[in-house]
């Protein structure tokens, strides 16, 4: 009973300690959140703030409340760097200075690159490949599963929210999962065709 009890209580301190990182956890971080959420975030200071926001941080999902957490993120952070300390995470990321509505700029730009070289491959592929040749389905689905990875993390490191980083780390395992697919069918596919080939080699001797 008590060998259980301990495991319960190291559980939920495990849990306490991923619920947070160390910046946001800070009672400085969130108090400035909370002041600059009662001061821009609600009434004519939220219809102020919409007026003054460009159209392009809008449309990309970024509030009232991701500004005040990005500003008070930095306030921490210098608050941090002024005592001789090192950059604590927030929310269990690095932090990252926005670029226009991109939130992590140098990531979204080599997601979205390598998203570019995919399709370019994909391109290259269908107009070099013949469509009866052996896997062309599978290399062209595998093209597509790579492509849709690249998008979501492009988007993910653009502005993070709960479905972007879940649709991020989804797509990067089903092109993990596809790699492993297309490993397979890649060798049994060879394996048949060197069977083939020597039975009819066999074949004609006899």
């Amino acid at each position: 009973m008590a060998g259980r009890t301990a495991r319960l209580v190291l559980l939920a301190g495990a849990a306490a300690l991923a619920s947070g990182s160390q910046g946001d956890r800070e009672p400085v971080y969130r108090d400035c959140v909370h002041r600059c959420e009662e001061r821009n975030c609600s009434g004519g200071a939220l219809r102020h703030f919409r007026s003054r926001q460009p159209i392009y941080m809008s449309l990309a999902g970024w509030t009232c409340q991701d500004d005040c957490k990005y500003e008070c993120m930095w306030v921490t952070v210098g608050l941090y760097l002024k005592e001789g300390h090192k950059v604590p995470q927030f929310h269990g990321k690095w932090p990252f200075s926005r670029f226009l509505f991109f939130q992590e700029p140098a990531s979204a730009m080599a997601s979205f690159l390598n998203g570019l070289a995919s399709l370019v491959m994909l391109c290259r592929y269908y107009t070099s490949v013949p469509a009866s040749s052996p896997m062309y389905p599978t290399c062209v689905a595998f093209a597509w599963v790579s492509l849709n990875a690249w998008f979501w993390s492009t988007v993910f490191h653009t502005k993070d929210t709960d479905l972007t980083e879940k649709m991020d780390y989804f797509c990067a395992s089903t092109v993990i999962l596809h790699s492993v697919y297309l490993c397979c069918v890649s060798f049994l596919k060879d394996d048949s065709l060197y069977l083939l080939k020597e039975s009819e080699t066999k074949f004609k001797l006899d």
